[in-house]
């Protein structure tokens, strides 16, 4: 009997591997996950998120330069405000992962 096992890429997988834990060092950290927690939930301003998470600067300013740098977020500028939105669609994944995981509605 022969089995038939599909061909693994080795490259393909070790490339994918490095991906994925390069995501969940930077999401390793309490504040980048409470900021991408929060961010989840729709676009905020520097001031919304220093207010609903007590992040304070400049550990806020550093963080959120930590997912820009990683390209987790963008930012948009209204006037004096800067607005941050999750634009990683596998951050965005691996965050629902956890808030099923971690965050029950009861």
């Amino acid at each position: 009997m022969s089995s038939h096992r599909a061909t693994i890429d080795v490259a393909a997988m070790h490339a994918a591997a490095a991906q994925a834990c390069s995501l969940l060092k930077v999401l390793a950290n309490p504040d980048r996950l409470l900021l991408m927690c929060q961010l989840s939930q729709g676009e905020a301003s520097v001031g919304e998120l220093e207010e609903h998470l007590g992040i304070r600067q400049p550990t806020l300013s550093q963080q959120l330069g930590v997912l820009r740098e990683h390209e987790l977020v963008q930012t948009r500028r209204d006037g004096k405000n800067i607005f941050y939105s999750i634009v990683s669609k596998e951050a965005l994944a691996v965050m629902a992962v956890l808030y099923t995981q971690f965050c029950p509605t009861s």
